[in-house]
């Protein structure tokens, strides 16, 4: 393997000389950069980050950790497919800012992040992001104190710098867009009690309807899903039939998610009621996949991954650079906007519809 004498008396320089053009520090003519950057490539020299990094104490690496990659044996779809979009936010911004993303997949094995962090340390990354697959609290390893460190989809009870999709804001736009859409009678078929987006969305749910002057109904609230994922939908026809049976009937149903929204649509058919035209059928995330491939499309709240990638990749960077956090809290809340399709119909008046 070539090295930088090799290439110094290849072009008839000295080795300071190839230094200055490797690292650009110092000012060099451009006939002997040229002659150097000919002497490399007829050598094939490949530069050694490694004694730059010491040099520098830089090494233009940062880390991402996540399970947005594989997919587990069990599963029916691949892990966090969502997630996905979080790490080509991020990897577009540590890209415009000529930073090297090096990223690993744990899956579900959260056992594994401990050794994946050790790894990335070793290969002295200048930050890291953690993404979860989805919206929670979690504990980093302690080997991460008082490194840079940005969670991305969660947050830590140690202050850790966090960007978190606002579900709270999401829901209150989609159900007050669905009041102002002559709506008054709305269920929710919630996601598993022990997730945070659960409580979260629950908070602007009621929230909406307080703003318009309406009284929440608790038996249009129902758990639509379970944590297990063996058995997640086990419930939610028992639920469904339970929201259905109110009266006066809701006009519209709000789904903890798309793919939950996806089984209610199946489930309504069973029953007769058609979409929208007996009921409204609303979701989140707005996974397209999901989204604009059922009939009638699918009305949701959009996740901004994207947005939350990127968002996560700049607060690190600022971490990196040795400024101070750009974020005002701890945990930075990123909204996303409703994407209103055919599955909801405009009420001609503000009474509650008729049973379906």
């Amino acid at each position: 393997m070539a090295t930088i004498y090799d290439v110094a008396k290849a072009a008839g320089v000295s080795p300071k000389t190839v230094s200055r053009v490797l690292n650009g520090d110092a000012p060099v003519n451009e006939k002997t950069r040229a002659a150097v950057n000919a002497a490399m490539a007829s050598l094939n020299y490949v530069r050694s980050n490694a004694a730059r990094t010491m040099r520098s104490r830089r090494s233009g690496l940062v880390g991402l950790i996540t399970g947005a990659i594989s997919a587990t044996p069990e599963a029916l779809e691949p892990a966090g497919l969502p997630d996905i979009l979080i790490v080509q936010g991020a990897q577009r911004t540590f890209a415009e800012a000529g930073m090297t993303l090096l990223i690993t997949d744990v899956g579900r094995s959260a056992e594994r992040v401990p050794e994946m962090v050790q790894t990335f340390l070793e290969h002295q990354v200048e930050g890291l992001i953690y993404v979860a697959e989805y919206h929670q609290k979690i504990t980093l390893p302690p080997v991460l104190a008082g490194r840079p460190v940005v969670l991305a989809n969660c947050f830590d009870d140690a202050g850790t710098p966090a960007v978190v999709p606002d579900d709270r804001q999401g829901e209150f736009d989609l159900v007050k867009g669905l009041i102002e859409r002559g709506h008054r009678r709305i269920g929710f078929l919630t996601l598993p009690v022990e997730q945070v987006a659960r409580g979260l969305r629950l908070e602007g749910y009621r929230a909406a309807h307080q703003e318009a002057g309406i009284d929440v109904d608790e038996a249009l609230i129902e758990p639509g899903a379970l944590i297990d994922i063996q058995h997640e939908y086990d419930r939610l026809p028992a639920a469904l039939d339970r929201i259905l049976a109110q009266r006066p009937a809701p006009t519209a149903i709000c789904c903890g998610n798309d793919k939950m929204a996806m089984r209610v649509y199946a489930l309504l058919r069973e029953r007769g009621i058609d979409i929208p035209s007996q009921i409204s059928v609303v979701g989140y995330d707005d996974y397209l996949m999901i989204t604009q491939q059922l009939h009638p499309t699918l009305t949701s709240t959009r996740l901004p991954y994207r947005g939350l990638g990127s968002r996560a990749a700049e607060r690190l960077l600022q971490l990196v650079a040795g400024g101070k956090d750009p974020g005002e809290a701890p945990i930075e809340s990123v909204s996303g906007p409703v994407a209103w399709r055919e599955s909801v119909q405009v009420l001609e008046t503000q009474s509650p519809a008729t049973t379906p």
